[in-house]
């Protein structure tokens, strides 16, 4: 393993996700299957933000347990295009970083805590490639009871 095969996970986990939700417009920024949970907009922001919290939790301070703090600032988000253009900014920003490490420093152990205490600061890219897949699932379920049908993302 190198850095080099870590970023070649995370752009195809991006390409992935991207493709699967392609078919979801700005218009279906609000949908959301029930009102108690997130619309589009916001599954993507919260894509987006677990990046940054895996990436903080690995190279940061640590990994901020404030879920409901978390929830409120995706809450905050109504506009699929912004949510796209912070999971763009989010998968750049971590993959320059990964790329910019040795494997020295991606086998460091991350630091004690609550998540992953002990593991390679390298286990976060499985761990971000399972959650983005979780979630474009989720947005794919979206997708079809707004009558889309989202691309395979594979092809």
């Amino acid at each position: 393993m190198t850095p080099e095969t870590f970023v070649v996970q995370l752009n195809a986990a991006k390409q992935y996700f991207d493709k699967s939700t392609a078919c979801l417009e700005e218009g279906d920024s609000g949908f959301a299957p029930s009102e108690d949970m997130f619309t589009a907009a916001q599954q993507v922001a919260h894509t987006a933000q677990t990046v940054d919290w895996f990436m903080e939790g690995a190279f940061g301070d640590g990994f901020d347990m404030d879920f409901e703090g978390h929830a409120a600032e995706v809450k905050k988000i109504a506009s699929l295009n912004a949510a796209r253009d912070w999971l763009e900014k989010s998968f750049k920003t971590l993959t320059d970083l990964i790329a910019s490490k040795t494997m020295e420093e991606l086998t460091e152990p991350i630091p004690d805590g609550p998540i992953m205490a002990g593991l390679p600061r390298m286990t976060i890219v499985s761990g971000l490639v399972e959650h983005t897949s979780h979630h474009r699932g989720a947005l794919s379920v979206y997708a079809r009871l707004l009558g889309k049908v989202p691309a395979m993302p594979y092809m």
